[in-house]
This record gives C-alpha cells, structure tokens and sequence, in this order.
C-alpha cells in the first residue's frame, strides 16, 4: 500500500496539477481585476485560488498523485499572488512601499539557501516549518482584508484594522522563518562537515512545498507528498 511519504513522481497530468496550473493562470488576471478596481471579482478569483491550494494538496494526499511538477507549481503559485497582490496595491496606494520592501528583502535573504542545500546533497528542500506557513495564511488573509478596507462604512474600517494586523503578523513571521531556515541550513553544512552527503536516487530529492506544520531546525529533509515539505517560505 502506498503511503503519504513515498518520493514524489515524474507524472504531469494529475488533477492536483491541474488545479496548481489553473491558480497559476489566475495570476495575470487578478493583478488586472486589482488594478482596473474591480474589486469584488478580484476577491472571488482569491477564494478560488484558496480553495484549489487546500483542495490540490488534499487529493494528492488522497489519491497519492504526489509529482515533481506540483511540488514547483504549488509554491509558485503562492508566490506569485502575493507579488502580484503586492504590485496591485501599491500601484493603488493601499500598502506602503516598506512593507513591499520588507517582504521582497525576505525573500532575497533565503536565496542562497537553495542552492547550500542542494550542495549537501538534499535536492535543494528543507523540512517545512509551521511558522513559515502560518506567515504565508497570515499574509494572504491580510490583501482581501486591505482591499476590503477602501471600501465605506463600518465593514471596510473593520476589514482595514483586522488586515493590517494580519499583515504585521504574517512580516514578522515571514522573517523569522527566514532566521529559522538560516539556523538549519547551518546545523546541515555543520553535520555535512562530518559525513559525506547522502546518496541520492532519481527518486528521492524532492523539490517539496506547502506543508502542514512539519519539521524544526536540525530535521532532515523528508521525501513528501505536494504537500509535504517544502522550499523556505
């Protein structure tokens, strides 16, 4: 019987891909609805989005349809709505230019990471980290709330104060996934000092993503499903 940590597969078309690729596609279009303020359909193109992130990790869990390709998609996707969320409110002077700064730094500082990994031997992954996944919810929570807040009335001050609380947490949380990252890639160059790195299969370095919470410093990255471990976020 097959089991939820067996090493991802070469297969494409799979309806988790699918679901990844069509949230994807979503990007170019949201970013338009955003600039063009045409707010409620961005808002409804972003729950969709949502709910094919939570439903293509579920079947691949479920059906075991697990795949390289979903494991580069999945992130991806995540990825992209937060950039194009960013542009789309900065453009309309909904989030402040350091916020943009502050997250795009975040990024920039786990660059290196990959490619350290990789040297070592681990396919370019690390373990996921609960609070580099609670950052990202918190972020992506915290864009509809902002949007919401332009709107009048008592709801749109709502949506702006609960937003802007999201959006604190998730910055301060992306970042210290970031010094949490850090430490674990240290402690595996440490070990790796040790031991020559481990040997890898065509099968077995997974290039994982969007985790549930899984892992601390000092794991060993795990062969996942698509939504088992992960590149830092």
């Amino acid at each position: 019987m097959s089991t939820l940590h067996e090493a991802p597969q070469d297969r494409i078309f799979t309806v988790p891909n699918i679901l990844s690729l069509a949230r994807l596609l979503g990007v170019p279009l949201f970013l338009w609805l955003v600039l063009i303020e045409a707010d409620w359909w961005a808002l409804g193109l972003l729950v969709f989005a949502g709910l094919s992130d939570w439903l293509d990790g579920k079947l691949a869990r479920a059906f075991n349809q697990t795949s390289k390709l979903g494991m580069v998609l999945d992130p991806a996707a995540d990825r992209l709505y937060i950039l194009a969320t960013l542009v789309g409110l900065t453009i309309r002077d909904i989030i402040p230019l350091w916020l943009v700064l502050a997250l795009v730094a975040r990024e920039v500082s786990i660059l290196p990471i990959a490619p350290i990994v990789r040297r070592l031997g681990y396919g370019g992954t690390l373990p996921v980290h609960f609070i580099g996944k609670a950052a990202t919810m918190c972020l992506l929570y915290s864009f509809p709330l902002l949007l919401l807040g332009e709107h009048g009335g008592g709801a749109g001050t709502a949506a702006r104060v609960v937003g802007w609380a999201f959006a604190g947490w998730g910055t301060a949380l992306y970042w210290w996934a970031a010094i949490l990252y850090w430490v674990q890639t240290r402690q595996l160059v440490l070990a790796g000092r040790g031991a020559p790195p481990p040997s890898l299969g065509p099968d077995s370095a997974p290039e994982a993503e969007d985790p549930g919470d899984a892992g601390g410093p000092g794991a060993q990255p795990p062969a996942g499903g698509q939504k088992g471990a992960e590149t830092p976020r």
